[in-house]
């Protein structure tokens, strides 16, 4: 039999190639509340609503992102919170205190931008110092601030230079080393690494991650990036056309989506609308051909009724390829292999079930056998029932 990739693989970067989430904040400690936040722009019946009444709440000395596709109001609700945007309605409490209507520079926040936007005429030194002496600081503080500051994110020895003499990587760490010598309660970052390079950009994740964990502040990330999101978050929120889809901690979000959408957007996922043969108490027993078994529990929640029709979803890595039925109580499909695409630590697998939907599977290459399903062979699925993950529809 050829088994599945086992829970701890990471096929979509997730939790476990980066740091672990580390211990929760507690549920008193807010930094960051938005009550009822809604920004339209334009005006009358052309008015457009970017974000539509979001409530949110942001702990104390978490890494929070802000995840989403184009145009889902991520970006728009963190200018809001640095005062860049000013909201059509609701509140943006910062430690508890109103701040709509204050500026920027009033608010105990900084911001990071996707373009840096460093000083090119300034050195490295007079970067980070910006803020410092704006605010008169004296200067045998700023020097030790500053190397303190350089020190943080491993730019010792490059303070005489300027921007364009350093790498994107480099540069990342001046913006981020220039927010935080202010020492503010709370670091805002809109997409800081996304004109970085693959490889660097996994790399400054971790170490992005490793930073927060030191100076100990709220640091909420904006990305449309689900395995940046993933891999650095204490908790992140999904968001889609204005609104709140889900919020919960990385693993809450990739293994128990509440959404079609969520479950569509982060990581792989198989997507499938199904018809309800009977009901055994909140499980649903889904129409499929003899000898097969499809069953999604807890489905009585989301309105499951014999006849009636179930979003369902199944992740890739849960499911395995054999050449018999899956026993017991296992979810056992009939299927057709489709295409076979060797990824190295991995194996994806396209499948074609009896009634023609494609699903796709991800065997794990624990070892050097060539015991693979081949382009063309009949197969049988299985997964545990706790993987069938019943969803709200779109």
């Amino acid at each position: 039999m050829i088994t599945s990739a086992p829970e701890q693989a990471n096929p979509v970067g997730h939790s476990a190639g980066g740091p672990p989430a580390g211990p929760t904040p507690p549920e008193t400690a807010t930094a960051i509340e938005l009550v009822r936040i809604t920004k339209r722009f334009g005006t009358g019946s052309r008015a457009v609503a970017a974000v539509d009444d979001v409530n949110l709440v942001i702990r104390e000395g978490e890494f929070f992102s802000l995840l989403g596709p184009s145009g889902c109001g991520k970006t728009t609700t963190l200018r809001m919170i640095g005062g860049f945007e000013q909201p059509t309605g609701g509140e943006i409490l910062l430690h508890g205190k109103d701040v709509v209507g204050t500026p920027p520079n009033k608010r105990d926040v900084n911001m990071v931008f996707q373009s840096y936007a460093l000083f090119p005429h300034m050195s490295v030194f007079e970067n980070v110092a910006f803020g410092l002496r704006r605010k008169a600081v004296a200067g045998s503080e700023v020097k030790r601030r500053v190397g303190e500051m350089l020190e943080l994110v491993q730019l010792q020895g490059k303070d005489r230079r300027r921007p364009s003499q350093l790498s994107g990587g480099q540069q990342q760490r001046v913006a981020l080393a220039r927010a935080l010598i202010n020492r503010p309660r709370a670091l805002l970052l809109d997409e800081p690494l996304a004109a970085l390079d693959l490889k660097l950009r996994q790399t400054m994740q971790i170490e992005l991650k490793s930073i927060q964990r030191e100076v100990g502040i709220t640091f909420v990330f904006v990305t449309h990036d689900q395995n940046e999101a993933l891999t650095m978050s204490d908790r992140l929120v999904v968001m889609n056309e204005g609104h709140i889809e889900q919020v919960g901690s990385p693993r809450e979000m990739y293994e128990r989506p509440r959404t079609r959408f969520v479950a569509g957007f982060i990581g792989t996922s198989n997507l499938m609308t199904r018809s309800i043969a009977s009901m055994d108490g909140t499980t649903a027993i889904l129409e499929c051909g003899a000898g097969e078994r499809f069953v999604v529990r807890d489905a009585a929640a989301l309105g499951a009724v014999p006849g009636g029709k179930i979003d369902v979803t199944v992740r890739p890595e849960k499911i395995t390829l054999g050449t018999e039925p899956a026993g017991g109580e296992m979810c056992s499909l009939r299927a057709t292999v489709t295409n076979v695409v060797y990824m190295g630590a991995w194996t994806q697998y396209a499948v074609r079930l009896a009634d023609g939907a494609e699903l796709t599977v991800f065997i794990q290459n624990a070892t050097n056998s060539e015991d693979a399903a081949e382009r063309g062979a009949e197969v049988w699925l299985g997964w545990d029932p706790a993987h069938s993950l019943a969803v709200a529809p779109q």
